[in-house]
């Protein structure tokens, strides 16, 4: 596959991916808007906090490194022997789960059986949860890798739909089940989601709509089979996922370690967490809609074109000049965008949270940790690109190299929160979290500051937005912080709609001044990441 169309590829995941984050973080918000008129905040504060983490760590943890080495570019990389240690996936998965499920039974403190009853079989259905979905993990894996990209898009949403329907449902109409409805729900989402998958590719064998080079030739090859000419796995992909196992451990840490922090130590109680985990998911849209699904397709992209371990020199010199272009303006654009959040996310905080959860969550620390927030995304956006690119190119000893690192990012990260909390509260954890971002940006950075120092190429030098947008984006927060003090906090429905129109305008102007002084950016993504040229009409 040309590296043209892998980029092609690659941009028409991130809109799928962006359009599936959208719709089930408007799921998410339309089901916490029912449920929050039916359950208590301490029963949501179990479930959107501790009994999701416990299915985040362990399908984490047991899929991460896996899919991370059988995603990598290998030569001569033989499809069978990937399916097969794809399926380690599945006894892994229930070796984490026993042993997290039974810390989570065990080791933590658990609910009050009163008011939060059959907590024990919460912790079994969300650890089972785990297991069935590692059952689709090697089609996952192979849609993936043959850009499958809209497969990927239907099966989470409809999963996650189902989901959602399933626990409104109970949770008005059997609300005396309290936990069960959402132990449910969990499990009516994977069994879904991997239906789907086996589903799809059994009617497309079926229907002999795959190419004679495509692993899936008949059911037999879902499966794991031993190889009469070949090992059951390749050694180098299982070297691999060793080494991605120590990272994933501290990655998993890294990216939730405020909830960690709220589970292991009790920092906040199950009803501030509850509040807490809106505000997060509130505040986390734009990296789970925007950039994560770009930084998803940004990792395909270089891991595809750049062979890993292989100094700059020893790449093809065609995938060096686009890889590179890429990588520079992918990092202007997600740049743009967290300034953008940044200037606008201050004076439109508390409207927000206002109008979505009333003053349960525009009262209190909410808004400032809302604006504290908007700060976090700008660094997420940023690290997304530079370790994405550092991650699919790396060498294996860099990655063990690495895996020291991230310890010590896991200590600061978990160091950092217990101390900023007992000062901050609740945002501390962003302050934490913001801390151990701009150290894993410095360490990426230094990476591809080294690793193109021999060449001419300088990708971190102008992706930095020009003073013509800065100066955009300064106005703009002038005018809405001034209207936010005067027509907003106090005002009435009417000036809060006009706040929201001076905020429109001032982002209509932002956006125009991106077109005129980004001329370069704007004819990267229309020609070479789109495929179009500028002014063309269809």
């Amino acid at each position: 596959m040309k590296g043209q169309d892998l980029l092609a590829g690659a941009a028409r995941a991130a809109t799928y991916n962006m359009a599936l984050q959208l719709c089930i973080r408007m799921m998410t918000f339309i089901l916490n808007g029912v449920v929050l008129r039916y359950i208590s905040k301490e029963l949501l504060g179990v479930v959107n906090v501790r009994l999701t983490l416990l299915y985040t760590t362990t399908l984490f943890i047991a899929t991460e490194s896996f899919d991370q080495a059988c995603l990598s570019k290998i030569e001569n990389k033989d499809w069978r022997q990937v399916v097969n240690q794809m399926w380690l996936t599945f006894p892994m998965s229930i070796v984490v789960c026993f042993i997290f499920g039974s810390i989570w039974m065990y080791g933590l403190e658990s609910p009050d059986p009163e008011s939060i009853p059959y907590y024990g079989v919460g912790v079994l259905c969300f650890c089972l949860n785990t297991i069935i979905t590692t059952l689709a993990r090697p089609h996952f894996i192979i849609g993936q890798c043959h850009l499958f990209n809209r497969l990927r898009v239907v099966s989470v949403a409809m999963s996650e739909l189902l989901k959602c329907v399933v626990a409104a449902f109970l949770v008005i109409y059997f609300p005396q089940w309290g936990l069960i409805n959402f132990c449910i729900a969990q499990l009516v989402c994977a069994i879904s989601y991997s239906a789907i998958y086996y589903a799809v590719f059994y009617m497309m064998i079926k229907n002999k709509d795959l190419e004679e080079t495509f692993v899936f030739q008949s059911v037999r090859d879902f499966f794991p089979r031993i190889l009469p000419d070949k090992p059951f796995i390749d050694q180098r992909l299982a070297s691999l996922t060793g080494s991605f196992f120590k990272q994933s451990i501290f990655k998993q840490i890294l990216t939730e370690g405020e909830k960690y922090v709220m589970t292991v130590f009790g920092v906040l109680n199950f009803g501030d967490q509850g509040v807490y985990d809106i505000i997060n998911n509130l505040g986390s849209l734009a990296p789970r809609f925007i950039f994560q699904p770009i930084e998803e397709s940004g990792r395909l992209f270089f891991s595809s074109l750049f062979t890993r371990g292989q100094s700059l020199q020893l790449q093809s010199k065609d995938s060096i000049e686009l890889v590179t272009s890429v990588l520079q303006h992918l990092l202007k654009t997600v740049t743009l965008i967290g300034c953008i959040i940044l200037v606008f996310g201050q004076p439109y905080a508390y409207l927000a949270l206002d109008l979505y959860g009333g003053s349960l969550l525009s009262s209190g620390a909410g808004p400032l940790l809302l604006r504290w927030y908007c700060l976090y995304v700008l660094l997420l956006a940023v690290n997304g690109i530079t370790e994405c690119f550092y991650f699919s190119i790396m060498s294996k000893e860099e990655i063990d190299s690495y895996n020291h690192k991230m310890l010590l990012f896991s200590v600061i990260l978990l160091g950092s929160s217990l101390f900023l909390t007992q000062i901050f509260g609740s945002v501390g954890f962003v302050l934490a979290n913001s801390i151990n971002i701009g150290c894993r940006i410095l360490q990426s950075v230094w990476f591809i500051h080294n690793f193109y120092k021999d060449s001419s190429y300088q990708p971190l030098k102008g992706f930095l937005p020009s003073f013509s947008v800065l100066g955009a984006l300064a106005l703009a927060y002038c005018t809405t912080a001034f209207s936010e003090y005067y027509l907003c906090c106090d005002g009435g429905n009417l000036y809060k709609l006009l706040h929201i129109a001076i905020g429109g305008v001032c982002l209509l102007c932002v956006l125009v001044t991106i077109v005129i002084s980004e001329r370069e950016l704007i004819q990267f993504v229309t020609t070479r990441l789109w495929g179009r040229k500028i002014g063309k009409t269809n």
